[in-house]
């Protein structure tokens, strides 16, 4: 293959770029003794970050890892698999691939390489492919890369190591943590700040760059990702982008899908394909109300991480944000919508949100209920600060 040596110097080059010290918690969780690795998440969490830290730690000739992204020109067309069957034959054992869904049958390359190579491959993709149904399920151990949580952004921002918490040690033991964490910082005192611009990890680039690359990720997901992987019409793409404005505007109350099919000129069948292609993109989240035996007619609709409504809203409601906080911090919990409070978490635990005058009126004498309430530092019995649920990763 006449491009292999190219691929070798963009490889070592990246392998020599700046890489950040930080370390996020998933990539200890990872196990890297598997042979086919997938990280998939968000345009602009750090996956190509977690690449390149593995990389870095590998005791391994650099002959003997290749990294390459799907998305550069350098590739223009050429198969993954006939790269990987080159590069196994000239001794490679590590195959690190970034922007995999730039290639539209990459699972059936996968699949062979898998099979017939002894040779190890993490990948990385966008949160829009689904991966369960392209069976790779059995042969690749998938890892879903989230936002920064509050936590992360507070050891980034300050410099300082914090615990994490299951969500039983912060619902049985909350005043005890947040008693624990009050001493070493105000936790207040950053948290206005993360909802504008701490769930990506480009924030330490300042506050001026942020929101250029935040436009930069959002617009890579509506332009280039979704349509390739969900099929949509690339003249539809202002379509999308005016339902985003129109959902981030929106209370987090139930969706009104005849009044979003009028304002954006699209029909209801299109709306839920579109719906729930930027649910797959992580620009919003859908969630289904505990009685309904279906997702296609979402009850709530949510931006998918307070980060976004800087860049989409003109305005921000203060409850919406709440709301995407919290569900951005549960996003690996079973979530549903709830008809008396706000979310019901696992089947088990029903969530009310709101601010310092909220009380128990809504949820009162339910089982295992809880207020979450924004502006405090410490909460009491059934009250836990917002803030607090920050540190579940």
């Amino acid at each position: 293959m006449e491009i292999f040596d190219k691929l070798f110097f963009y490889s070592i080059t990246f392998y020599n770029s700046p890489k950040p010290d930080y370390q996020r918690a998933i990539l200890q969780q990872i196990d890297f003794s598997q042979k086919m690795i997938a990280l998939i998440g968000a345009k602009g969490v750090g996956k190509t970050t977690l690449l390149h830290q593995y990389m870095a730690d590998l005791n391994l000739s650099l002959k003997e890892v290749l990294y390459i992204s799907l998305d550069h020109p350098i590739i223009n067309g050429h198969k993954l698999l006939d790269i990987a069957e080159v590069f196994y034959q000239r001794g490679g054992k590590i195959l690190l691939v970034d922007e995999i869904h730039y290639q539209a049958d990459f699972e059936r390359d996968l699949k062979t390489i898998y099979d017939f190579f002894d040779l190890k491959v993490v990948f990385s993709g966008s949160s829009a492919i689904a991966l369960d149904k392209a069976d790779l399920s059995r042969r690749a151990v998938i890892y879903r890369v989230p936002i920064l949580s509050f936590r992360e952004f507070l050891e980034l921002k300050c410099q300082q190591s914090f615990q994490s918490y299951v969500i039983t040690d912060i619902l049985e033991n909350h005043f005890e943590i947040a008693a624990g964490i009050l001493p070493h910082i105000k936790p207040l005192q950053y948290f206005a700040d993360y909802l504008r611009y701490g769930a990506y990890p480009f924030f330490i680039e300042g506050k001026g760059v942020f929101i250029l690359k935040l436009n930069e990720a959002i617009n890579k997901v509506i332009e280039t990702d979704l349509p390739l992987i969900h099929h949509i019409d690339t003249k539809n793409i202002t379509i999308l982008k005016k339902l985003l404005v129109k959902l981030c505007e929106s209370p987090p109350g139930e969706v009104n899908m005849s009044s979003l099919s009028r304002d954006t000129g699209i029909n209801i069948r299109t709306l839920y394909h579109y719906i729930h292609a930027l649910d797959a993109g992580e620009l919003i989240r859908i969630i289904g109300a505990k009685t309904k035996a279906s997702m296609n007619k979402p009850d709530k609709i949510l931006l998918n991480n307070p980060n976004l409504f800087q860049a989409l809203c003109l305005s921000s409601n203060k409850g919406t944000l709440r709301e995407s906080f919290f569900t951005s911090m549960l996003a690996k919990h079973r979530m549903n919508y709830a008809k008396s409070g706000d979310y019901l978490i696992d089947d088990k635990y029903l969530f009310e949100i709101g601010g310092k005058n909220k009380d128990f009126s809504q949820i009162k004498n339910i089982p295992n209920s809880y207020l979450v309430i924004d502006d405090i530092e410490l909460g009491g019995e059934r009250k836990i600060p917002l803030w607090l649920l920050g540190f579940l990763y």
